[in-house]
């Protein structure tokens, strides 16, 4: 099998490049870190608007531009590259694939555009102990609460997987409604938030369909998504940590031309170029042949996962002195590697996953 990159992903990366290069250097990630909302508002409407992030992967039906995971995959690599705090993934990758996987065409209708245009911010809430039950007057209502929602403390649109008695069942939640409550949480990355929500009879508008079917597809887009992420933040890792093995000398030599130092940047290469393979491969199987997207989600999580955390921790390691330092960004990468190994599920568990679908008894999933 062949992966194709089209000439079209090759001008979007491009142009991507450039606009986060501006939008988000070192010194603005480290700005926006410390504000409340934890992402710049501006630099969302451009998105939006200049560059139609948000309306990528939309049907054109909906107010989208109709493209699909592969281009998603580019503009994630590219956000990860430069490290863009942004609710991108929470609006995009989880609520906005969840609400076009569903069968709901209402609910596309109204909530999909709002997506597309940038005017809302959403995020999924799922794993988390929260039970629906009518009002008594046709409609529905939440209770419950779910410890660690992305972005949900700045999230205008919620779309909760919840318990009906029946089965699980997806809601969406205005972020305004009665009854909803929202509190950030401290975060390792602070380039990436969380939130704690409560519902205490939330009023909630059901989303019809196979709420499993739109969970499943969801979470394994969203990891993909997550994997391209991944494989941005370690190429500029890697290519970090080579540009400094050109300009740091000891001994009177670059370090880059001590035999160690050369082993350890291949290993980190050989590493980022098979992360990349299987980015394409899942991408590439989301678009194309969704029957492998669970196999292929749970390889290229997996694996970039593992070859991130090893990547953002080489650059440490070979900045010497200077890479355990607070100004240096190296730290920064090392901790979104942490974080995003355990977001939508940790690589052991992602190999348990890949052993249940290939039927491979006697695998235990991690948590």
């Amino acid at each position: 099998m062949r992966l194709v990159v089209t000439e079209e992903q090759r001008e979007l990366r491009a142009t991507l490049r450039r606009f986060f290069a501006d939008r988000s250097p070192g010194a603005e990630v480290r700005r926006l870190m410390e504000t409340p909302e934890g992402h710049d508002p501006r630099v969302w409407a451009q998105m939006a608007g200049q560059l139609g992030l948000q309306s990528l992967a939309i049907p054109e039906e909906y107010g989208g531009a109709g493209f699909g995971v592969r281009e998603l995959a580019v503009v994630f690599e590219e956000m990860g590259r430069a490290l863009v705090c942004s609710p991108y993934l929470a609006t995009v990758a989880l609520a906005g694939t969840a609400l076009a996987a569903s069968s709901d065409e209402a609910a596309k209708r109204d909530l999909l555009p709002g997506i597309a245009s940038g005017d809302t911010i959403a995020t999924l809430v799922e794993g988390a102990p929260v039970t629906a039950r009518h009002d008594g007057g046709g409609g529905w209502v939440l209770d419950g609460a779910a410890p660690q929602v992305l972005d949900g403390h700045i999230a205008g649109l919620l779309l909760v997987a919840a318990g009906t008695g029946e089965g699980t069942a997806l809601f969406a939640v205005d972020g305004t409604a009665p009854g909803l409550d929202r509190a950030p949480l401290p975060t390792l990355d602070q380039t990436r938030r969380l939130a704690r929500v409560a519902f205490a009879a939330v009023p909630a508008r059901r989303i019809e369909g196979d709420a499993a079917a739109v969970l499943a597809r969801t979470l394994d887009v969203a990891a993909v998504a997550l994997a391209a992420e991944q494989l941005g933040g370690a190429q500029q890792a890697l290519d970090m940590t080579v540009e400094y093995a050109k300009v740091r000398h000891q001994f009177g030599r670059p370090i880059g031309s001590f035999q160690a130092v050369k082993h350890r940047c291949a290993d980190m290469f050989v590493q980022v170029e098979s992360a990349r393979s299987a980015v394409l491969n899942a991408a590439e199987a989301a678009d194309e042949r969704p029957a492998e997207l669970p196999a292929a989600a749970a390889l290229a999580k997996a694996y970039c996962s593992d070859a991130y955390l090893h990547t953002a921790g080489e650059t440490i390691q070979l900045h010497g002195g200077i890479g355990f330092t607070w100004e240096h960004d190296a730290h920064l990468y090392f901790k979104r590697a942490q974080s995003s190994r355990q977001l939508f599920g940790s690589p052991d568990r992602h190999r348990a996953r890949l052993a249940e679908l290939a039927g491979i008894t006697g695998a235990v999933a991690a948590p």
